[in-house]
Formats: structure tokens, sequence, C-alpha cells
């Protein structure tokens, strides 16, 4: 009986902010064959102290791989109710194509278009291009390296800041390992600063523990921080989340 309240603990343990910057690591399935796959997962919270919140989230990716060529799209929707009113809280979608010109060295383009209630983000929209580096050739652990300049456009909410229209740097740091068969480990660092203000600047940092369970299932927990330098006023610089739940995967 406790190893049942334990797994059902586990699968609610979630704090509500979500993320601001989408962890494009979390987009790749490491696949060999031509064609589609993905997978989608479902986190839920549920807290109650002078209200009584219920927070449930999707999120659905899809890849096609031909070749030297892939494709990724994924979409995050986190929905919330309090005391019986619905309202969405978070959302992105995020589209991403990936050529594959040397064994270790690729070329991406990527656009994305979010929205977060909690952090006064009513559109931040964002068009980028790079070069993404293998570090590593071993299939026991893998190093990639991402150096990217994106064009970005944000309204905020806050009823203070103007429209944003920047180019930012974006570069990240990630790495998968895979101690056993059944166990995945996966972090991705972000450093995102203005061209024109380095002072202006975003981190943050999502690791991921993957445990399957049986085929095509398996069950993840996700610890997400955020920095902002200058966010929405009324928002703290730093943000967390730490959620659990399931994921399924399909080739």
């Amino acid at each position: 009986m406790m190893k049942y309240i334990l797994v059902l603990f586990l699968i609610s343990f979630s704090f509500t902010v979500k993320s601001q910057i989408l962890n494009a690591e979390s987009l790749r399935k490491v696949t060999d064959t031509s064609g589609f796959s993905g997978s989608t997962s479902l986190n839920f919270s549920l807290k109650r102290d002078v209200n009584e919140y219920f927070s449930f989230s999707n999120s659905i990716h899809i890849q096609y791989k031909m070749n030297k060529h892939l494709v990724l799209l994924k979409n995050d929707i986190e929905l919330k109710n309090i005391e019986g009113n619905k309202f969405e809280n978070a959302g992105i979608t995020h589209l991403r194509y990936n050529y594959k010109f040397h064994p270790r060295i690729a070329w991406e383009i990527f656009g994305q278009a979010q929205y977060n209630k909690v952090s006064k983000i009513n559109f931040r929209g964002l068009v980028g291009t790079g070069p993404r580096f293998k570090l590593t050739t071993s299939e026991s652990y893998k190093f990639y390296l991402g150096t990217h300049i994106m064009y970005e456009q944000e309204e905020l909410s806050d009823g203070v800041t103007p429209i944003q229209r920047d180019l930012r740097s974006t570069s990240y740091l990630s790495f998968s390992l895979y101690p056993t068969k059944t166990l995945s480990i996966i972090s991705t660092t972000y450093y995102q600063p203005k061209i024109k203000d380095f002072g202006d600047y975003r981190v943050s940092n999502q690791s991921s523990l993957l445990i399957d369970l049986f085929k095509n299932f398996a069950f993840k927990t996700t610890y997400t921080f955020i920095y902002d330098e200058t966010p929405a006023v009324g928002i703290p610089n730093s943000q967390y989340n730490l959620e659990s739940g399931f994921v399924y995967s399909f080739d």
C-alpha cells in the first residue's frame, strides 16, 4: 500500500512555475531509423492552502528523421484550476530543423512562440540559427555544445515595460548519461545575453531523471531553474520548477 502511495505522491509533486526557456534537448529522441517518432508526457499537481489548486501539464513531441535531416516539433501547455475557475497558465510551441553536414557538426534553424501568465509574458516569439557540436563519441555518455543567435520579440503584461525587440546570443551545453539500460540523466544549461547589452541576460538549467518502467513507458522527474536579469515588474529574478510524471514514447 505504501508503495502505491509513494508513486502517487511522486506523480503529483509539482511546483507551478513553468519554464520560460524551452530545453531543446528534451525534444530529441535518439533513433537510428528514418521516419516519425516522438513522445508525450503527463504531469499533475494538487495543492490546498487558502484555495484549492489543481494543475495539469502536457507535453507532445514529434520528430521526423531522413538521412541528414531532422525536423522537431514540440508543444507544451499547462492548465490550472483554482476553486473551479479554469484558465490556461503557460504554453510553448517550438519548431526546429537540423541538418547534419558532418558526423559531429549540425546546423540548426528554430522558431518558438510562448506565453506565461504567471511570469506576465503575454507573448514571446523568436527565430534563430547556429551550429551544434557533438563533443563525444561514446554511447554511454554524450556532450553537446550549441552556439546560436536569435531575434526575439517580447510583450509583457506588467503595464510598464514596452515591447522588446532584440538580438540575443543563445548558447547551451548539454549532456546525457546512461549509467544503466533503464536509467537516463539529461541536463542542459542555457546562457542568453542581449547582443547590445550583455548585462541583460538569462541563465537556465533543466535536469531530468528518466527510469524505464516497461516498453515505451518511463517515469520522469525534472528540475528547472531560471534566472532572468530583467524580468517583468513584480516577477522575481529566479524561478524554479520541480515536477514528475509519465512519458510514453513511440517509433
